[in-house]
Parts: C-alpha cells; sequence; structure tokens
C-alpha cells in the first residue's frame, strides 16, 4: 500500500511539475522570479454515496501547492487520500487530485480552468470481525473544471473567500466479482464543488491559515438519481517563498 501511494503521489506531483513548466512557457513572465506557496491540507469528509449506504467520516489529508507566475497567473495544485469505512464493513480508499491554472480578473475575483483526477479503490475491510466478503471496485474519473473564486477583506489580512467551479468526468469502473471473474464499465458523469473559508495571512511567517467547508458532488449522466456527495471541514496552511 505504501509503494502505491508513493508511485501515485510521484506521477501526480510529476503531472504538476510537467504542467508547470509547459504554462511558464505559455505564459510571459514580467518576473524572473516566481512566488511559491507550499504546505498541507486537512479535510474531515462526509461522504453520501448513491447507494445510500451509511459511511462513517474520514480525515483526508495530502500537500498543497500554489505557483505565481506573475500578477495575474497562478497556478494552483491540490492532492488528498482518505479511507471511508462502510458500517457494512467495506472500505473506501479515495485519491482526490485538482490542478488549475487561474487568471485575476480584479483584485477580488478569479476565474480559473484545470483538470480533476479522481482514484477510487472498494474493498473488504480485513479487520471487521466477523471479515466482510464483498467484491472489489476500481475506479479511476478523470475530466475539466471551470469555475471562479471570489474574496472579501474582513479586517487586516483576514479576508472571507468563496470558490465554485463545475465538473465533467470520464470514469472507468473495474469490477472483480470473485473467482476470477471480472467487468469493466465506463461512465460519464458531472458536479460541482463548493467552498466558503476564513484566509488569515501571517505576515512575519509569511504563512496563510484557511479554514472553511467544502461541498463536492458528482452525478451519474444517465441515471440522475445516481449521486455521491462530499462535505466537510477543511483547513489549509501554506508557506510562500520565491526562487
Amino acid at each position: 500500500m505504501k509503494k502505491f501511494l508513493l508511485l501515485t503521489f510521484t506521477a501526480i506531483t510529476f503531472t504538476a511539475i510537467t504542467f508547470t513548466a509547459i504554462i511558464s512557457i505559455i505564459v510571459p513572465c514580467k518576473l524572473y522570479a516566481v512566488d511559491i506557496s507550499a504546505g498541507a491540507a486537512v479535510w474531515y469528509s462526509w461522504y453520501k454515496p448513491g447507494g445510500g449506504e451509511k459511511v462513517n467520516p474520514a480525515f483526508f489529508y495530502g500537500p498543497a501547492l500554489s505557483v505565481k507566475f506573475n500578477d495575474d497567473y497562478n497556478l494552483t495544485f491540490v492532492y488528498s487520500y482518505g479511507e471511508y469505512e462502510y458500517n457494512s464493513g467495506r472500505m473506501l480508499k479515495h485519491h482526490d487530485s485538482d490542478i488549475a491554472l487561474n487568471y485575476r480578473l480584479n483584485d477580488y475575483c478569479k476565474i480559473f480552468g484545470g483538470i480533476k483526477y479522481r482514484k477510487i479503490i472498494a474493498s473488504s475491510n480485513e479487520d471487521s470481525n466477523p471479515p466482510v466478503v464483498l467484491y472489489g471496485i476500481k475506479t479511476d474519473s478523470i475530466g475539466p473544471g471551470l469555475g471562479f473564486t471570489a474574496a472579501y477583506p474582513l479586517v487586516e489580512n483576514t479576508y472571507l473567500i468563496g470558490t465554485g467551479a463545475g465538473l465533467f468526468l470520464w470514469r472507468k469502473s473495474e469490477y472483480d466479482l470473485g473467482y476470477g471473474d471480472k467487468d469493466n464499465r465506463n461512465y460519464t458523469s458531472y458536479g460541482y464543488n463548493l467552498t466558503m473559508s476564513i484566509v488569515y495571512y501571517i505576515a512575519p511567517a509569511s504563512t496563510v491559515i484557511n479554514l472553511g467547508g467544502r461541498y463536492q458532488c458528482f452525478i451519474d449522466r444517465k441515471n440522475t438519481a445516481i449521486k455521491d456527495t462530499y462535505y466537510g471541514i477543511t483547513l489549509t496552511a501554506t508557506y510562500s517563498f520565491n526562487i
């Protein structure tokens, strides 16, 4: 499992670095140095699956990165991993990553476009008592997203920030039905992501603290009754420097 997580994080990081290099060529920079913010994000998340099963909340965690090329453009990357546990004993291992190019419209608003990638692995919980025997599912989803961000200054170095995005994903699922019997299925879904947070900038430490809430929903295009919903509390801390 640790090897798999390392390979997944390495692949996503390589993608982010490659995308950064491409954008730095496309977008001319006015400064020789670029501003970088790097840190960690935590999300305490509740999950309501389309099937209506009850799932225990879980902590998600991972890195957060932002690269500012100039006053108008910056690239953001966030990756998180967590494990949900169903009341039935099944485990759901969830990888979620977003990479986006942001464009500043003015001092308070940005628009952005990017790519979301999700990987979900459902399996039996080997630690459950009695053990639960279920077929396994591996799902990969990828697709574009478009959205906007608005900021409102509250007091010195403190802001209220809201973000909304629309998503469209292509999904491929592999079902392990047991006894060597497998089935592959392809789906498409659309969704949206909403966040609202309080952001505080600690100037002496060049650090930003972001505390807020996140709501994310994915809906099957062919059967809109199938809807996966995620919501919870987020906390992010990033340190800024330039190179």
